[in-house]
Order: C-alpha cells, then sequence, then structure tokens
C-alpha cells in the first residue's frame, strides 16, 4: 500500500525530531523534548507516527549491530543546522541495514510502520479493541482501523488469521490491493501473494468483490478457498478446513502440487534474509510436502531430498541462493 505525501511529511517529521533528541548539549535536548511533546499533541497522527518510529527503532535495536539507533546517535552528533539535513539519509542507512534482518523487503520501508507486523520467524496474536484477533504469520504486516462504522484490515504483505468478533452494527473487513473480504462469519485465513491474495475459510462464511469489480460479489463458505485479483474472484476450490488449522497452530507449509518457485517465495518470508532461485532451471519443478516455517534451513534441505538435481548455496546467514544447474555431459 503506497504512502501518501502526507503521511511521508509527517513520518520525515517524526524522524526529525527523534533525531534532535540525540544531541549532546543538555539544554537543547530538553527544548527539542518540549518541542517533540506539544508537536505529537497538535495532531494525533503525529503521536501514531512518533509511537511506529519509536517502535521500528527498538525492533531494529533488538538486533544484532543495533544499525537504527548508532546511525541516529551518529546524525544527532552534528551541528542543529546539519542535524535537520542528515536525518532522512541515517533513517535510510538505518532501515537498509535493519530491516533485512527483520524480513522486510528494502523496496517496502513503508511496511516498518504498519500497525502491527512480524519479522522473519516471529508470529504474532493481537486482540483487536473489538475483541476480535488477528495471528500474523512471520514477515507480515497490516494496518488497522475502528471507526463507529466499520473495522477494517489492510493486509499489506503475508498471511494472517482473523477470528471476528460479532458485531452486526460495525461490518469486518480484510482488504488487500486485490480485493475485500466482508466478514459474514467468524474464521478465516488470507495470504497476499506477489500476484493474487488467497481467502481460505475456516468457519462460517465471507463475502467477496474484487478492487476492479466491486458490484460483483463471491460468497465463499467453510472449507471452500478462492484467489483474488483485480479483475476476478474464483473459480472456487474446496480446502480441509482442519488441515489449515492445524497448519497454522504448528507453523508448518503444507502444499499440495505447487510450483517450487512458489514455495520459495513462501519460505522466503520466513527465512533471516533473502532466499534467491533461478526461476528458469526450476519452472518444472512441484511440491507437495509439509514444511517446518520456523526452521527454513530444515525446510530447504526437506526439498533437496525431494529434488537431488536441486543445488542450494549458502553465501551468508542472509543470503542463500537455489538452482538446478545440468549435469555436465559425458
Amino acid at each position: 500500500m503506497p504512502v501518501s505525501p502526507e503521511q511521508s511529511r509527517i513520518s520525515r517529521q517524526a524522524a526529525e525530531w527523534i533525531v534532535s533528541l540525540t544531541v549532546d548539549d543538555k539544554a537543547e535536548r530538553e527544548q527539542a523534548r518540549a518541542g517533540f511533546e506539544a508537536w505529537q499533541q497538535e495532531d494525533p497522527r503525529h503521536a501514531a507516527a512518533a509511537l511506529r518510529m519509536q517502535a521500528m527503532l527498538g525492533q531494529l535495536d533488538a538486533h544484532e549491530g543495533r544499525p537504527a539507533r548508532a546511525a541516529l546517535t551518529s546524525a544527532g552528533r552534528a551541528s542543529r543546522k546539519r542535524v535537520v539535513a542528515r536525518t532522512v539519509t541515517a533513517l535510510a542507512l538505518a532501515i537498509a541495514v535493519g530491516a533485512l534482518s527483520l524480513g522486510v523487503p528494502l523496496t517496502q520501508p513503508s511496511l516498518l510502520l504498519a500497525d502491527a507486523r512480524t519479522g522473519a520467524g516471529e508470529w504474532q496474536t493481537r486482540i483487536l479493541a473489538d475483541g476480535s484477533q488477528l495471528t500474523l504469520s512471520s514477515g507480515s504486516a497490516v494496518n488497522i482501523h475502528m471507526s463507529e462504522g466499520q473495522r477494517v484490515v489492510s493486509l499489506l504483505q503475508g498471511e494472517v488469521l482473523v477470528d471476528v468478533a460479532r458485531d452486526p452494527s460495525r461490518p469486518f473487513f480484510v482488504q488487500t490491493e486485490d480485493g475485500s473480504i466482508r466478514a459474514l462469519g467468524t474464521r478465516f485465513t488470507v495470504e497476499r501473494g506477489e500476484h493474487a491474495t488467497e481467502l481460505a475459510m475456516l468457519e462460517s462464511k465471507t463475502e467477496v468483490r474484487a478492487a476492479g469489480r466491486p458490484a460483483l460479489a463471491t460468497v465463499v463458505v467453510a472449507g471452500e478457498k478462492v484467489r483474488i485479483t483485480p479483475d476476478s474472484v474464483g473459480p472456487v476450490a474446496h480446502v480441509d478446513a482442519g488441515s489449515i488449522a492445524d497448519a497454522w497452530r504448528d507453523h508448518q507449509l503444507v502444499v499440495q502440487n505447487r510450483p517450487l518457485a512458489e514455495v520459495l517465495d513462501q519460505l522466503a518470508r520466513h527465512h533471516r534474509g533473502m532466499i534467491r532461485y533461478d526461476a528458469g532451471q526450476i519452472a518444472a519443478m512441484r511440491v507437495s510436502a509439509v514444511l517446518p516455517l520456523d526452521d527454513t534451513d530444515r525446510a530447504l534441505h526437506l526439498l533437496l531430498n525431494s529434488f537431488p538435481a536441486l543445488r542450494i548455496r549458502t553465501i551468508t546467514p542472509y543470503v542463500v541462493l537455489v538452482d538446478a544447474p545440468a549435469a555436465p555431459s559425458k
């Protein structure tokens, strides 16, 4: 989901205030702290941006090397005039160094400002204000908006298990760039892929609309799944709701006759780093397997057992290359 110019402006201001709190001069720090508090009170969006920025820095600091705080401290040691000019550069460095270990694509730094997100290898369950429950799988991000008229969860990346609390006066939606899912019941999973969104119903039913065809609705009931693109919904296929629930509980990836490239893309979201593959060399390979998402190294090893021609090379702990080089001719 693109960040609006206004959101970018507010985030930039929040970053500049946070940097100003790291200057060496005590009087300047106190003045900056007072100004920062006043700025947050001016607009709820200011306070939200400040919290998100500080949370992002905290997440990055928790990882090896503490890149975010080091970058900001370096910027804060400059003169007050230079601090503002160096803020964006410092934050860009922090994000570039730290985001990789958190499982965030460097092309999508806005995910760090999501209302709820998980890093690689991390799972999170959140109880919303209305009592609904969201469980984010590894490498996922959502924005949450609750109003008097509706409840909206925007899935920015990854996959979420949704348990909806009943509230007839406020419809509950899960949205992606591909379309919108209105809950007419309780429990379902939504996965945002690179080219489509996939919905699987575990209990009750939902009403699904493609982003480009909002007038057409498809009702999906328990034990069914659909693939949503901006232009269409469906066709409806059957799934084992119990198996999906078990896979979520055990943090497993269950695939049946899926292209290896799709499986590697899903494993990459759970891997602390990058998994890169040669699409041409593995195009004909399809996978049926149960793979552990909490141990992607073991998952890759299991794939090797299924595909002897596959080659997996760990360049660094954060970079894994997968290909299937042709055997040398004799």
